[in-house]
């Protein structure tokens, strides 16, 4: 696989966008913006708190220019608070949001400790509520003609998603602990290492029990009284996970999804990165899209999830080159003619 010039963090962001490049610190940038501002739904920006109000961007200085203008501002704490204005980043947030208390081995195992989601988790939920709020606020200026700002954190979208185990606490007083890929009420719920890798197996009920115990060769665990019910198994969870540990070791993760899935015990592999883009399902679905690029030629993308009549919402486009598309926005958008384009670059200023 022939490697992008371009970094994966911003390939990953910006397809399907164009790219303008204007000097918002000088006066004549700022008339600039102001005048796209004019014709612009939306405006979404991510600075501290407070940065862009000395570039007359803030949404104070753009409301009286386009009174319902939609405005989303995403920062670590939000608009105000103690914290306000602290700088926030994705991993700082996992651990001051509660995640990184919830995802880990126990301290008690080997290999325990906090550990932190493998992508920026706080960062893509912030931009999934922020698109959902964009979308109700548009929907709410249709209705009733008025803008919105939105002030949305990245601490606030990191509690607001903790989902059940906040709701654990709140409803108990008892503050969940990490319980690394275990469940904390079905057992067995967990992944096991195999012969060649690691699978995870979701014994949702005794009858799935009995036939994993059958497959697995070890029988006789399933006539254990203490390992006859799920509440049973909950219960004597130290006892029983230790005893399907060999067991599992013994065939690799395809050979036990094959078997298992004859008898319908719920099961899945722990893919790395190239056995999901192999796998069939995913290549079925179309997850793996391809686009022209000026400098690479094509780019490997990841399709969009969302589909819409059995299409999935994919932009035409690679992610623009830095300033690609400059003065061809702001010749559609503001009908500025060649030599007054010319005369922006010339002063810096596009």
């Amino acid at each position: 696989m022939d490697k992008s010039h371009e970094a994966a963090y911003y390939l990953g962001a910006n397809r399907g966008k164009q790219s303008v490049t204007i000097d918002m610190a000088s006066a004549d940038g700022q008339a600039l913006l102001h005048q796209l501002v004019q014709s612009c739904d939306v405006v979404l920006e991510n600075f501290k708190v407070g940065g862009l109000k000395k570039y007359h961007l803030d949404y104070a200085s753009l409301q009286a220019i386009k009174p319902d203008l939609i405005y989303c501002s995403i920062t670590g704490f939000g608009q105000d608070g103690p914290y306000a204005q602290r700088a926030g980043y994705d991993f700082m947030i996992q651990g001051m949001g509660g995640l990184m208390s919830l995802t880990g081995q126990p301290d008690s195992e080997v290999g325990g400790g906090p550990v932190k989601v493998g992508v920026a988790f706080a960062d893509i939920f912030t931009g999934m509520y922020a698109a959902n709020a964009i979308l109700a606020a548009l929907l709410q200026r249709q209705r009733t003609g008025e803008g919105t700002y939105i002030d949305l954190a990245l601490l606030d979208v990191q509690v607001g998603v903790l989902a059940n185990q906040a709701l654990n606490y709140l409803t108990s007083g008892d503050v969940p602990q990490r319980l690394g890929n275990a469940h904390p009420n079905i057992v067995p719920y967990q992944a096991f290492a195999t012969a060649d890798g690691y699978i995870i197996l979701a014994v949702g009920n005794d009858g799935q029990f009995r036939r994993f115990c059958e497959t697995a060769g070890c029988a006789e665990l399933a006539d254990n009284p203490r390992f006859a019910s799920n509440a049973l198994r909950v219960q004597h969870r130290n006892e029983l996970i230790p005893l399907l540990l060999e067991p599992m070791r013994q065939k690799t993760t395809d050979e036990w999804l094959v078997s298992l899935e004859q008898v319908g015990v719920p099961c899945g592999p722990i893919n790395t990165l190239d056995r999901v883009f192999d796998d069939p399902q995913v290549k079925h679905r179309g997850l793996k899209i391809t686009r022209s690029h000026p400098e690479d030629g094509e780019v490997n993308l990841v399709s969009n999830p969302i589909r819409f009549n059995g299409e999935a919402l994919n932009a035409p486009t690679a992610p623009p080159m830095l300033g690609e598309h400059t003065e061809v926005v702001l010749s559609q958008q503001l009908g500025l003619d060649a030599q007054t384009l010319a005369d922006l670059k010339a002063k810096g200023v596009i």
